[in-house]
């Protein structure tokens, strides 16, 4: 499987998008760069599967990669996996802003479907 790095080494990597994907399921939405976004969406989608497995090992995934936030993991297997029982996959969309002053990042708002 490919991936970006985001110039970020493993550990930092993985502790941003744990947080980004954690705004996502809590407050539906988030403004981030396009390249972290398209990373970030990969992890809510598996999220949101294993919300809808329902299983132990499922629910012990998910607690692993959001850091043990209960919370979130709690929105996901009692609020979203029932929402979208239906849909198979593509539960984010990217929606393009603006470029961000000082660096010309392009900024888009991810947010769940």
């Amino acid at each position: 499987m490919s991936y970006r790095k985001l110039s970020r080494e493993t550990h930092k990597r993985r502790s941003i998008l744990a947080g980004l994907s954690k705004t996502v399921i809590l407050n539906g939405s988030v403004v981030t760069t396009e390249a972290r976004a398209k990373e970030v969406r990969k992890f809510v989608d598996k999220l949101i599967t294993y919300g809808k497995k329902g299983t132990l090992v499922a629910r012990r995934k998910a607690l692993a990669f959001v850091h043990n936030d209960t919370e979130v993991v709690e929105k996901i297997f009692n609020e979203l996996a029932p929402k979208y029982q239906d849909r198979n996959g593509g539960y984010t969309r990217i929606i393009k802003i603006t470029e961000r002053i000082g660096d010309d990042a392009l900024q888009v708002r991810l947010e769940l479907v």
